[in-house]
């Protein structure tokens, strides 16, 4: 997928925006979501970041039941493709259809020649028969540490691997360094890129040329809330990426 084809699918030449909902509840899930598909937001982006797995999927197939016509991601916190894929598949044979996977962890190694582990991940994702959009961290946050000279290189290196590279800054709500995004652009060429971390309506117009896609979480929500959208921080940033695509 190049970067065209990424902007296409969500109908918009800027920066698409996925608020990212740290989930308590269905309640607190869907009350999230009704803000995002309010204000026009492409999509959202779930995340279990309070409990396991297993107690996260009913309230997934109850949020898509509720909002079957919603692009819905998620993410299982901490859980690479090769565990989340026979999951996602399993659920796409249920009817529950998920439409990304965000991985914090791509499980690539620019130290190593072959990259067995991001292979093995591929083959799974094939075999599970999951069709949606995969979402990959390369040189992301609290996963093991990356020379920032091999930023460039680790982007072309994981951009066979996955629709979307990630990335992100140092922790939550950190900014990425510019830089890092300069390189990585470099290194991914036509392909999408995607932050993780950090993004909000002050911020976005720096990184609006070279990433395609803000996962955003603390930048949009409530002050000091991990876990409710602010409307009026969300439009603020939907309206910046807007008018930044728009024809002059």
């Amino acid at each position: 997928m190049d970067r065209s084809a990424f902007h296409r699918m969500f109908k918009t030449p800027g920066p698409v925006v996925t608020p990212v909902i740290h989930v308590q509840d269905l309640t607190q899930t869907l009350r999230n979501i009704s803000h995002a598909v309010r204000l026009g937001a492409a999509g959202v982006l779930l995340i279990n970041h309070d409990f396991p797995v297993d107690p996260f999927l009913p309230i997934l197939r109850a949020a898509r039941a509720e909002c079957p016509n919603l692009w819905l991601g998620v993410n299982f916190l901490a859980q690479p493709g090769r565990v989340a894929f026979p999951v996602l598949g399993r659920l796409a044979s249920e009817g529950c259809q998920i439409d990304a996977y965000w991985a914090d962890d791509a499980c690539m190694d620019e130290r190593q020649p072959v990259q067995t582990e991001a292979e093995a991940i591929a083959a799974i994702r094939a075999a599970s028969g999951w069709q949606g959009l995969y979402l990959g961290g390369v040189c992301f946050k609290k996963q093991r540490p990356v020379d920032p000279a091999l930023n460039e290189y680790s982007a072309r290196l994981a951009r066979p691997f996955m629709d979307v590279v990630t990335t992100s800054g140092v922790a939550t709500g950190q900014a990425t360094d510019l830089t890092k995004i300069t390189d990585f652009r470099r290194g991914l060429g036509a392909a999408p890129l995607a932050i993780a971390s950090g993004v909000t309506p002050d911020n976005a117009h720096l990184y609006a040329a070279d990433v395609d896609c803000f996962l955003v979480a603390t930048g949009i929500n409530h002050p000091g809330d991990f876990y409710n959208i602010d409307p009026a921080r969300l439009a603020s940033l939907l309206a910046l990426t807007r008018d930044y695509g728009a024809p002059k």
